[in-house]
């Protein structure tokens, strides 16, 4: 379902990703973990086209997301092109960025409306039936400030499943809440992961949760795969000494 072909990012003269290459199952979930500035959240923005690749490609379902074939050769892909394909993948981000001037309902409906032509009455009969799921039935019609932080990212998770995407895109989704709404959010996660074919990839710092959700964990350092391999291996017999360093630092903090 994703695939990164020797991808290289850079900012300036900082290499942040050096020629990459993994692989993402279809209905598979997958955790990144790894320090701060590793290179985790970069390869979530490059897949919902925020940022593009220095070199390298990347391919969703089998469709190249930041090339197009021109004659015999491969050449950096139009908007058109990055919108059509991004139709696949949605995004639950660290900071909700939900908008403010709109409703709890029109935040999950305008994408699509505006994106997939989705009819209105039809996104909105969708829309309430995804804050049932997240228990927010009684919220539709309240605007983002009046919701706590953990009912934003409750709307950001509905919003980002509304597109009835394959791929489902996780930056940290707990980070900015009080501690006390943190496993509220990840329970609902972990409900959707195992109830959904959605192919998962998720960036965080929760140790427990990347343990619970995923069927592989890949550890990431400096740019590059230090170690990939189901929950119980890395966390419980990680091979790398730098896996065993991050893990304990982490559990130590």
């Amino acid at each position: 379902m994703i695939q990164f072909d020797k991808v290289v990012k850079r900012f300036g003269d900082v290499t942040v990703l050096r020629e990459l290459d993994f692989h993402v199952k279809p209905g598979e979930r997958c955790t990144l973990i790894g320090p701060s500035g590793s290179g985790k959240t970069t390869i979530l923005r490059l897949l919902m086209t925020l940022e593009r690749v220095t070199s390298g490609t990347i391919e969703v379902d089998g469709q190249c997301l930041s090339h197009v074939k021109r004659g015999d050769r491969m050449v950096p892909a139009d908007e058109k092109h990055l919108r059509q394909v991004r139709k696949k993948i949605g995004m639950v981000f660290q900071q909700f960025n939900l908008f403010p001037n709109m409703n709890v309902l029109r935040n999950i409906t305008e994408a699509p409306v505006r994106a997939l032509g989705v009819p209105r009455e039809q996104a909105e009969e969708k829309a309430r039936e995804l804050l049932e799921m997240v228990e927010l039935s009684d919220k539709a019609l309240s605007h983002p400030s009046q919701l706590s932080g953990g009912q934003q990212q409750r709307v950001a998770i509905a919003r980002a499943l509304a597109m009835e995407p394959e791929v489902l895109l996780l930056d940290e989704v707990t980070s900015a809440l009080d501690p006390e709404l943190v496993s509220g959010v990840q329970s609902l996660l972990r409900d959707i992961a195992r109830s959904s074919n959605l192919t998962l990839l998720c960036v965080t710092h929760e140790m427990n949760f990347a343990r619970d959700i995923s069927h592989r964990v890949l550890m990431f350092d400096q740019g590059q795969i230090v170690e990939d391999g189901p929950p119980e291996q890395i966390f419980n017999e990680p091979e790398q000494q730098r896996t065993r360093d991050f893990l304990q630092a982490v559990l130590d903090a």
